[in-house]
């Protein structure tokens, strides 16, 4: 399935889901776990007679008695679930009308349920409160054939795609238990968690342990053969999302209720191989009188416990983050902006962090990141290992991401995949660790090369088709006019002074295409004529198609059987399809060739033109590897901001079309909310006149 029909399947299925909302009077709150109720049973029923296949297959048969039933035991020796026979979504699709359906699903919970310990009193069994009707039309949307033949990868990122919007609609406090993927996938790959225990103390809905399971099976590992996940979470609802999200996964974790600032539920300082958490930011209240917070061994450093005095919890977690590790062990999390800065009391205590040796990258990350926040964020990390290496022990490496994003709607940001492993690959260079930086620009120039190959082919054929459209047209018009004195305007209106510029470019791109190659060659020179010829191809036919539309009108030519031969609407079509692929398709946000020739190429020289050793350097404005002494010198401060500077060179990377691009998204937002707005002082004014 394609990024594309992944996008509509989940819009799809969002507008299906939000039913519950519309016809139910719910909150998000109290909406958001039945429907992901659904997806988790949804997925395990699919997961379940997938592995039926398999293992009836190498179930021996007996002469008389044929094949042995099925047991419980044969599908967890295939990670996966035992369904009982009444908790199968066929069986739920098939009741009849007169069933009470909501006490069905509610049924089929328990069943599953009593047959799993770890799912006790998690999974969602109200689904009495909403009509038969509703129920009803819920399972026929998530019984659709697309789903029944989805798999784990598939459902898993529906399930995230839920968990996102349900975020974004305000479904938990604060958005408390959903972390961004872009910041998930940034901390899993810095601190690259592939062994032993894996920690989250305030895990939210598991987001960290899925990615983690991603990173580890893209590796060619299985995750429950090279970690262990321990997660901790203060809410229940969030402790029963977060088992419910690693088994649509077909992950393992231990996951306790409990609030970590009074608790340590599974007694880890010293213990973990790798931290990672999004804890909620500037809370207040901690009562720091308890002797569970006073005699903390999680708020050690330096030999004694370090309570900061103001009301700000911030740097409770980020010692909890620290005194977590083993000697070896690594963590990275979020932390609100203010915490790098942040004077006094906890001033001192970020002195003895420093110190320690053990900060080893600070990342600086912009607006809007967060769907229920605006404010930017920084990402801590830290390596324990680092204190024993009396060099590397002193180096802090500042990054300053906060002008590197992808906006994806009027009020949220994210990094593209490619943003994503460019950061990681300044990382990797700092560590000195080449490899990373190697393979990732060989990745795009390869992307390049293959791109241009479709590109030069598809150019030859719009080429071909636009001439053979243009020539025919011409010749009909040039004719007709000689007939009809009034259509001389015809004939004008397709001299178009443009298109033989334009045919040059093409053949300069026709002719350079086949010369790419994955080492570089000719690449900048196609980038710039991809860059530079969609526009004015896409201007032209649509001026030759006003033309024609303009004509068919005002001399009646669908009466005329010379024009009816030129089968025009064969053409245009044959010829959208082919800029369709070229220029990208609008009505599924896809980009097309040109875009993407273009768009790696300007990924691998982004990372060649700030790195062109392929080694670590320190960038303007970007990167600076800074020392204790440096540190020191700017009152202890860990805000990259502080150190990399400001970039003043002329930043040839700067993409207008892309700028002007994210001005449309945000306009579109301001719409959306201005309609919004009217909508809700008209229906106020109603209440009002009443």
């Amino acid at each position: 399935m394609t990024g594309t029909q992944l996008r509509k399947l989940e819009a799809e299925l969002w507008r299906a889901a939000d039913q519950l909302r519309a016809n139910s009077k719910l909150t998000a709150s109290e909406y958001s776990m039945p429907v992901l109720g659904l997806i988790f049973l949804r997925h395990a029923y699919n997961r379940y007679l997938k592995v039926k296949v398999e293992v009836e297959k190498s179930l021996p048969s007996h002469p008389q008695r044929g094949k042995r039933a099925l047991t419980k035991k044969d599908f967890e020796e295939q990670n996966s679930m035992f369904l009982p026979d009444q908790a199968q979504f066929d069986y739920l699709v098939s009741l009849p009308e007169s069933a009470d359906i909501g006490e069905a699903i509610d049924n089929a919970m328990k069943l599953i349920e009593d047959e799993y310990e770890n799912l006790k009193g998690v999974l969602p069994k109200n689904f009495s409160i909403f009509s038969k009707d509703l129920l009803r039309e819920l399972l026929r949307i998530f019984n659709k054939e697309v789903l029944q033949k989805a798999e784990g990868d598939l459902f898993g990122k529906i399930y995230e795609y839920f968990l996102n919007k349900f975020a974004m609609t305000g479904a938990q406090e604060g958005g408390e238990f959903f972390t961004p993927m872009s910041l998930v996938q940034t901390i899993v790959n810095v601190i690259e968690p592939d062994h032993g225990i894996v920690f989250d103390p305030a895990c939210g809905s598991a987001g960290m342990f899925v990615q983690t399971g991603y990173f580890i099976e893209s590796e060619g590992l299985k995750p429950a053969e090279k970690v262990t996940f321990y997660g901790q979470e203060k809410a229940d609802l969030n402790t029963k999302l977060a088992k419910m999200n690693l088994t649509v996964h077909g992950l393992e974790g231990n996951i306790q209720e409990g609030n970590t600032f009074y608790e340590d539920k599974h007694d880890l300082v010293g213990k973990a191989d790798f931290v990672m958490a999004n804890p909620p930011f500037n809370v207040d209240g901690v009562d720091k009188g308890k002797d569970a917070v006073k005699k903390d061994p999680r708020l050690i450093l330096d030999g004694k416990v370090n309570l900061p005095k103001n009301d700000n919890a911030n740097y409770l977690w980020i010692q909890y983050f620290y005194n977590y590790l083993k000697p070896t062990g690594r963590s990275g999390f979020v932390m609100a902006s203010s915490a790098s800065d942040a004077g006094h009391s906890e001033k001192e205590i970020r002195e003895k962090l420093v110190k320690t040796g053990a900060v080893d990258v600070m990342m600086a990350i912009g607006n809007n990141f967060f769907y229920t926040r605006s404010l930017p964020c920084t990402l801590w990390f830290f390596d324990r290992a680092k204190e024993k290496d009396n060099k590397k022990s002193d180096k802090v490496l500042m990054l300053d991401a906060r002008k590197i994003y992808r906006k994806v709607t009027s009020k949220v940001n994210d990094f593209s995949p490619e943003q994503l492993q460019n950061l990681i690959c300044i990382v990797n260079l700092y560590r000195g660790n080449t490899k990373k930086f190697k393979s990732t620009v060989k990745s795009y120039l390869q992307s390049v090369a293959d791109h241009a190959i479709q590109t030069g082919n598809a150019t030859t054929a719009l080429q071909k088709q636009l001439q053979s459209l243009h020539k025919s047209l011409i010749d009909f018009a040039t004719k007709y006019s000689k007939e009809n004195k009034d259509a001389k305007s015809f004939v004008e209106a397709l001299q178009i002074d443009e298109i033989n510029d334009l045919y040059k470019k093409q053949d300069e791109l026709i002719r350079t295409c086949p010369k790419v190659t994955s080492l570089g060659g000719a690449q900048d020179r196609v980038a710039e004529i991809c860059k530079t010829i969609r526009k004015p191809q896409d201007k032209i036919i649509k001026q030759i198609n006003d033309v024609v539309t303009t004509a068919t009108k005002e001399y009646q030519l669908n009466k005329n059987n010379d024009w009816k031969k030129l089968n025009l609407k064969e053409q245009f079509d044959q010829l959208k399809a082919i800029q369709q692929e070229l220029s990208g398709n609008p009505d599924e946000e896809g980009p097309g060739l040109l875009h993407e020739t273009e768009y790696f190429y300007k990924q691998a020289h982004w990372l060649t033109s700030r790195f062109p050793d392929g080694v670590y350097t320190d960038v303007e404005g970007l990167c600076k590897v800074v020392t204790q002494k440096e540190i020191e010198t700017k009152d202890w401060s860990l805000s990259p901001g502080r150190y990399v500077g400001v970039d003043t060179a002329t930043d040839d990377d700067f993409d207008y079309e892309e700028r002007l691009n994210e001005i449309h998204i945000e306009l579109q937002g301001l719409n959306e909310e201005a309609v919004a707005l009217t909508n809700a002082i008209s229906e106020n004014f109603k209440s009002l006149v009443i």
